[in-house]
């Protein structure tokens, strides 16, 4: 029943978002809509991780099975693509080098955000106990 409740919320997000796609008076993708949409769903609370987790387990562990009909789509066109692969060989090349300096600076980034945090969080804490330890000491020093 779990796994039904799930699929039932993740679908639910899709067609939320295909509605949104049909209103919207200019080109968009529902899929970004729909994980724009699960993204808000998940920070504000409306939806807690638990509740789709399992699913998009699955799902994220099979994703390669969803590439097929797009890669036999392609196969159908590839007398089409054959006149233009060198510039998609290219076009290949420099989105995959892009794709991997961003994603190396968000990871630095991210880790650099983390550690100041954690730093803040923990300078934080001992000034706190410190404050707590001296507010001890000076109430023994009172009570003496």
């Amino acid at each position: 029943m779990k796994i039904i409740k799930q699929t039932g919320i993740i679908f639910t997000v899709c067609w939320l978002s295909l509605l949104i796609e049909k209103a919207l008076p200019f080109a968009f993708p529902a899929s970004v809509i729909g994980m724009v949409l699960l993204l808000l769903c998940l920070v504000t609370g409306l939806l807690k991780i638990e509740h789709i987790q399992e699913k998009a387990d699955f799902l994220l562990g099979n994703m390669a099975f969803f590439f097929v009909p797009a890669g036999v789509g392609i196969i159908n066109y590839f007398d089409v693509l054959k006149n233009y692969a060198i510039q998609l060989v290219i076009i290949c090349v420099v989105s995959t080098v892009i794709t991997f300096a961003v994603t190396a600076w968000s990871v630095k980034f991210t880790v650099r955000l983390l550690e100041r945090v954690t730093k803040r969080a923990g300078r934080g804490i001992s000034e706190r106990e410190s404050l707590q330890g001296k507010n001890a000491e000076e109430g023994r020093k009172e009570d003496e």
